[in-house]
């Protein structure tokens, strides 16, 4: 169940994103704006456009946000396979999106003061920093370990 309506969301929002479904919807509204004078602009006139939009309105919610979750996922894990795969990375930064927005507003106060200060050097802050978010994640119960390697992938370093 779940793969069908990944795959049905994928493909309606591909559909519905594109040039085509935007001429349709304009065809929809004008087909609509020339029939208000037939139907003397009456409440039932009104009530055909503004049901039809807000059932569409309400599945296209979920399509997107299915759409939008799923890429979200694989923008992570891509983010994740780069850090574990550079050697100088800090792999205890793969967890962040799981803190709290105060955890995660101090690491971005850090990163300016960082950037304004070394610009890209490594610097003492960055050890400190990369103590402290290993131990946030570790307190919630994430144990940092090496990843596996892959025998068909050569990679240069794990970033631990």
């Amino acid at each position: 169940m779940k793969d069908y309506f990944h795959n049905v969301a994928q493909r309606v929002a591909a559909a519905v994103g594109s040039a085509w479904a935007f001429f349709a919807a304009l065809l929809i509204i004008g087909v609509w704006l020339v029939l208000g004078p037939v139907f003397g602009y009456s409440d039932t006139w009104q009530l055909i456009i503004n049901t039809f939009t807000t059932i569409v309105t309400f599945l296209m919610v979920f399509l997107i946000q299915n759409t939008q979750n799923r890429d979200s996922k694989v923008f992570h894990l891509k983010l994740d396979e780069l850090l574990r795969a550079v050697k100088p990375a800090r792999t205890g930064f793969v967890d962040l999106e799981n803190l709290s927005d105060r955890e995660l507003d101090q690491i971005e106060e850090e990163f300016r003061y960082l950037h304004q200060k070394y610009g890209d050097s490594m610097s003492p802050l960055h050890r400190n920093l990369h103590e402290r978010t290993t131990r946030v994640a570790c307190k919630r119960g994430k144990k940092h370990r090496k990843p596996r390697r892959s025998n068909s992938v050569s990679h240069r370093g794990n970033g631990a």
